[in-house]
């Protein structure tokens, strides 16, 4: 991370965040969240300018440059406050209380995000992006400083009592209809509400802008295998293909970009987040499994070459984004003119590319200032892969090879661009995430190449980000781990190591879940009303201890974990796994019955918890042939509400029997690797015949 050279550094230069490491150069006096900062506050007599953002937001760099880098501006804030840098992505915990502080008193919220609040943290003004100057009746910083000023010295007591009204209210939980069972008609319901949400010619589940949500396509593929519901798969291929062929996906490094500004998915925020990239690899591998189409399956491939290639550190934890500008200007190193395109591709390889990826003289990418195109070109498909062979007069498979070496001459040629800003932080969350999605991958591709890269992430984390008494720590960058772990960074690690052993078998990952699982239910678990706190029973004391269950950008970790639990229960045999999940659900039946489409995550983990569910133990040596022909049906099918555990007659280590002392007793049937089937808590007779378990679990002939 590069610092501005042009003023003497602030207190952010000592940081090791890349967001707070941006403005250790700016004019204003920042200090990070701490005590120090805290202690000014209340010596100097002063509120504190609390500014959220993150290294690859492009409205927090307006900002920044706007009025963070202006000496006039920055004299106003140093005069009138004490002013906070917070990288949001470094402390969730923080931003997720006084997001919830802006949304309240704005009825909005986003990034940046500006709190002014009293020197006990208590918040009285908050707001986003604001302009240096007033515009469009928005109050800029010149004219909202000094007003604030006035304030603080002559109605102080206006504010304090603004501040302790806004304290109570976010303390005040609100009472909802918890501890009722969820059941199915939740799940009919979801599936109700997305389909009147539906975008039935561009796919996604809203207008401008669009996010990607793949939980909900996840949720939607659950509900399609379980009640044959053709609309539900119908709107997860659609969406997947549109937003595969369109902007949003980068077409000649891959990877998603993080939302489409427009309703086609061409103009992105150009962008790019590790979470992302993780739960979409997820969404289009459950896709190649229920559907068996090749598409989805390439764009798995190219995800995981692009994070795998651009978004991996040397010790084998994942970066966590890349900006989506570069030279100031945004998306200006993924658009093309065709003049550049040219310039790099001889005559029939440019017509072939410029052809496919519906390039043209004006352009498609406007000017963020004036509006006006400049000819630069957002490369999306404009058809279909088959249409555009056709078009071509080629067969397909020759079509996509000549256009597989002329992106590699314009991935070659754009890499000598500058590159956006890479944050460079590995979030233990985010992850986690990704461990999982290559987990999910290597098996269903029968990948080792990805089992072994998530392997390499899980034992970096396991060995370098964790704290005393082998808590895991939620940040590590440039050699040092730090901050402590919240539930999404405990819950997404488990549901990796869930998916890890389930790609390799290797115990030690179930062992490791187990573990972590321990300390999050000892430092997390609400177990007077279910669920779980976002912050450790030790954590520093925020305005709210808050429970998290929307899904949104991400899963929530409660989500996760409930699915966590009922999964650990089935592959240990003990109840006190599902009891806590059921808790869990009941804990938040209010807010899933009242909008149930807008806690998809959760939705998964309920259609597991309502069944029909399976658990498979099959017995053989790990790598015999008759072994992996056992393993091969589930690799292939969707089967979300399957359980398998591998027990091998060799050493293990720890040995299954000791995590799942059921399967103490199984043994191969006639020195043959054997499947052994319970469906709904029913035993299903011993089979070394791979036809007859394909059968037991209702999977069709290949």
């Amino acid at each position: 991370m590069q610092l501005r050279p042009d003023t003497a550094p602030n207190r952010l230069a000592s940081e090791s965040s890349p967001y707070l490491l941006q403005h250790a150069h700016n004019p204003v006096d920042w200090y990070p969240w701490g005590d120090e900062a805290f202690a000014a506050a209340a010596q100097q007599d002063k509120p504190i300018f609390l500014s959220i953002g993150y290294s690859t937001c492009h409205w927090c760099h307006v900002m920044a440059h706007e009025s963070f880098e202006d000496a006039e501006v920055a004299a106003l804030l140093n005069a009138t406050f004490i002013n906070m840098k917070l990288d949001r992505e470094e402390r969730p915990d923080i931003d997720s209380v006084y997001m919830g502080v802006c949304q309240a008193l704005t009825g909005s919220g986003g990034w940046p995000l500006t709190i002014i609040m009293t020197p006990d943290k208590k918040p009285f003004f908050a707001a986003t992006y604001i302009p240096r100057e007033a515009r469009f009746g928005r109050p800029g910083m010149l004219e909202l400083i000094p007003r604030i000023a006035e304030l603080w010295g002559t109605q102080r007591g206006r504010l304090l009592s603004s501040a302790e009204e806004i304290t109570e209210a976010m303390q005040t939980v609100t009472p909802s209809d918890a501890g009722r069972d969820i059941g199915r008609p939740v799940l009919d319901r979801a599936n109700t509400q997305l389909q009147t949400r539906y975008d039935p010619r561009h796919g996604g589940f809203s207008d401008a802008p669009k996010f990607p949500t793949p939980h909900t396509l996840m949720f939607l593929l659950r509900h399609y295998s379980r009640a044959r519901e053709q609309k539900a798969l119908e709107m997860v291929e659609k969406t997947l293909l549109k937003m595969a062929d369109g902007g949003i996906h980068d077409q000649l490094g891959s990877g998603f970009h993080r939302y489409s500004t427009d309703d086609r998915w061409l103009v992105p925020h150009f962008e790019k987040m590790l979470y992302d990239q993780a739960m979409l690899t997820m969404a289009y591998t459950e896709a190649w499994q229920a559907t068996g189409q090749t598409r989805y399956r390439e764009v798995v491939e190219q995800v995981i070459e692009y994070v795998l290639r651009d978004m991996t550190s040397p010790e084998g934890g994942f970066y966590s984004a890349e900006d989506a500008d570069s030279e100031g200007e945004e998306g200006k190193f993924y658009v093309w003119t065709q003049e550049q395109i040219r310039g790099v591709l001889d005559r029939a390889e440019a017509d072939l590319v410029t052809a496919a990826y519906n390039v043209r003289s004006e352009g498609n990418f406007a000017d963020e200032a004036t509006g006006v195109r400049t000819g630069a070109n957002i490369l999306h498909l404009s058809r279909s892969p088959e249409e555009l062979a056709h078009a071509a007069g080629l067969p397909l498979d020759e079509w996509s090879a000549r256009l597989g070496i002329a992106r590699g001459k314009l991935l070659e040629a754009r890499g000598r661009r500058v590159r956006p800003g890479l944050d460079d932080k590995i979030l233990v969350s985010w992850n986690g995430l990704m461990i999982a999605a290559l987990a999910k991958a290597a098996l269903a591709f029968d990948n080792p190449g990805y089992a072994a890269a998530a392997t390499r992430c899980v034992d970096f984390i396991l060995a370098r980000m964790r704290g005393e008494g082998g808590r895991l720590l939620h940040r590590y960058r440039a050699g040092e781990a730090g901050i402590a772990a919240h539930l999404d960074d405990y819950a997404f690690v488990i549901w990796g190591l869930l998916e890890l052993y389930g790609a390799t078998f290797e115990p030690r990952h179930l062992a490791a879940a187990i573990e972590l699982n321990d300390r999050l239910m000892a430092h997390f678990h609400d177990a007077d009303s279910g669920g779980f706190f976002f912050t450790a029973d030790d954590a520093e004391q925020l305005l709210t201890r808050e429970k998290l269950i929307y899904d949104g950008a991400m899963p929530s970790g409660n989500s996760v974990q409930m699915l966590n639990l009922l999964r650990l229960g089935r592959i240990t045999g003990q109840a006190v796994y599902e009891q806590a999940a059921h808790e869990l659900a009941r804990a938040f039946s209010g807010p899933v019955d009242l909008s149930p489409a807008a806690h998809c995550m959760l939705l998964c983990a309920l259609d597991f918890a309502l069944g029909p569910t399976q658990e498979v133990v099959i017995v053989g040596e790990t790598t015999a042939e008759d072994t992996q022909a056992m393993l091969a049906p589930l690799r292939s099918a969707f089967v979300p509400a399957v359980v398998v555990l591998l027990k091998s007659p060799a050493a293990e280590t720890p040995p299954i029997a000791e995590i799942a002392p059921f399967t103490a007793d199984y043994a191969p049937v006639s020195g043959r690797a054997t499947a052994y089937v319970w469906t709904n808590n029913t035993c299903e007779m011993p089979t070394t015949d791979v036809v007859r378990f394909r059968e037991q679990l209702n999977l069709p002939a290949p």
